[in-house]
């Protein structure tokens, strides 16, 4: 595990990551989803494509990266960028879950593969869109004791600015950007994901013009069940 201190555009950030199989000539960069962090998508992978080397990065504000702005996915993005520059990567293989796959996707590796992308905006359950309004309605008057009674589980415990980060990403349509990309893409879903649903993965799928979509028994975290199969898929992709 290791540090790395970036500035960008009059901001800093230091940004946690470990590298596995550090001689390795082709990368394998792994980028975690919304409130999650580097060692859930290391337990996952770190066992699989012994002949890459292995990135795994808490992006800003999650795990042991800081975070002290308001972001976007795009920005997320040019500091992702900028940090595997510091690092001579080749971006070969970038895998991303969910939030990590739209930033993965900006960042256009020569092989993308996604895993329960978010980026399909769908309608919100009933109880949500009540409980939004209501946060709407009363936030003048109880300030942030309402912040913590009615922000989404997603951003419990983060900071404002993380927050508002929240606000930017959790509703974005990456349609057209989906439906643009060119490069080889691997999709693989959780068929019982109740954050991002299967019919989004299938979306996607279609908009993508060179992927492969592999629905696989499991939820929003599914991965964890099925790093062998996604090995050999990617292997098959990567050297077909």
């Amino acid at each position: 595990m290791a540090e790395k201190k970036l500035s960008l555009d009059q901001q800093s950030f230091t940004i946690n990551y470990e590298i596995i199989h550090p001689k390795n000539k082709k990368d394998f960069i792994v980028l975690h989803g919304w409130g999650s962090h580097k060692e859930i998508m290391k337990q996952a992978f770190s066992k699989i494509l012994p002949d890459f080397r292995h990135i795994y990065i808490d992006m800003p504000g999650f795990g042991k990266s800081s975070n002290d702005y308001v972001l976007t996915t795009q920005e997320y993005s040019t500091i992702i960028n900028h940090f595997l520059k510091t690092l001579h990567s080749d971006k070969k293989i970038i895998t991303g879950h969910s939030f990590g796959g739209k930033v993965a996707t900006l960042l256009a590796p020569q092989l993308l593969v996604l895993l329960s992308n978010s980026g399909i905006p769908t309608p919100k359950p009933l109880q949500v869109r009540l409980k939004i309004k209501l946060f709407k309605l009363l936030k003048n008057i109880g300030g942030t004791k309402l912040f913590t009674l009615f922000a989404s589980k997603d951003v419990a415990g983060m900071s404002q600015n993380m927050y508002e980060t929240f606000k930017n990403v959790v509703d974005e349509d990456f349609s057209s950007i989906f439906e643009n990309y060119s490069d080889q893409t691997l999709i693989f879903w959780g068929e019982h994901d109740s954050a991002t649903p299967l019919s989004s993965g299938k979306r996607i799928a279609q908009l993508m013009k060179n992927s492969t979509f592999y629905p696989l028994e499991g939820d929003h975290y599914f991965f964890l069940q099925h790093p062998l199969f996604i090995e050999k898929a990617i292997e098959k992709e990567f050297n077909g």
